[in-house]
């Protein structure tokens, strides 16, 4: 396959907003769309799925706990596109408000998989991507709420400017270790370990796209965290405003912005528009 082919790709594509992003791209992307899902099966089942509709998705499994996972998709990137053009960050958990799962545990595996799943994704695949690539880190308007619900001292933190990588880290890191020694609330964090790590992905999109502009700025990728809205996936339940294509609705906005497009870069948005964070 030829390294000019043009690839977008889609984490945690197999059901819900996911495959809502990967239907519309398969429909709008001049290229080579990739799904992928941490359980082989169902993957393969949604890119069937697709194929049913007269649609050609690919497939490549892809568990973002699993650094191993993770670079084994870089690998295949590499060898068979020689980069990468659009990167849908979607794949993520929330437990539902009645799990009886303790909140320290409920907050390290929501960690886990939402900030540094997507942080792991993000240090191996950013590289790859292509200049007037698109990066979208698909985030919530519930880390607005949260943020509101941080103390003053954290919500200056995240709204930095030059707040780094690793001084987010180190913050995600606090969090979950507040959350084991019961003091959480004391230390100003939110009651929502979904909320928190959502903050973390939006803050990380603001430091990625600092980041890109400052090495990579003539090569004008745009990266931007978004919010797809109350969906009703089985994450959400069946209450929620709105359809998997409508939640799709804007991170395939931010995938597919033109090539001369200035912005949004760094930006929260929801409903096609910026947010101020």
């Amino acid at each position: 396959m030829s390294s000019r082919s043009r690839v977008a790709l889609v984490t945690g594509a197999n059901k819900g907003i996911g495959l809502a992003i990967a239907r519309a791209l398969c429909l709008q992307f001049s290229g080579d769309v990739v799904l992928t899902a941490r359980d082989e099966a169902r993957g393969r089942a949604a890119v069937q799925q697709l194929q049913a509709e007269g649609l050609s998705p690919r497939f490549h499994p892809l568990d973002i706990d699993d650094l191993r996972s993770i670079r084994a998709l870089r690998d295949f990137l590499r060898r068979e596109y020689g980069g990468l053009d659009v990167l849908v960050n979607n794949a993520g958990i929330a437990f539902k408000n009645a799990d009886p799962t303790p909140f320290h545990i409920q907050a390290e595996v929501t960690m886990k998989t939402n900030f540094f799943g997507t942080l792991n994704v993000c240090r191996e695949l950013l590289p790859l991507i292509r200049p007037q690539g698109e990066v979208v880190n698909v985030s919530s308007y519930i880390c607005q709420k949260s943020l509101k619900g941080c103390s003053p001292e954290l919500q200056q933190k995240f709204r930095s400017e030059t707040i780094t990588e690793e001084e987010l880290v180190g913050l995600m890191n606090k969090f979950v270790e507040d959350t084991k020694n019961g003091v959480h609330q004391q230390e100003g964090w939110p009651n929502s370990a979904y909320g928190v790590t959502k903050i973390g992905v939006t803050v990380l999109s603001r430091i990625q796209a600092r980041s890109l502009s400052q090495q990579r700025g003539g090569d004008r990728i745009l990266l931007n965290a978004c919010c797809p809205g109350w969906v009703r996936t089985d994450m959400a339940g069946p209450s929620a405003t709105k359809s998997p294509e409508e939640g799709a609705e804007t991170p395939v906005y931010l995938a597919l912005l033109p090539p001369d497009a200035e912005g949004p870069h760094g930006q929260f948005v929801q409903d096609k528009k910026v947010d101020e964070w």
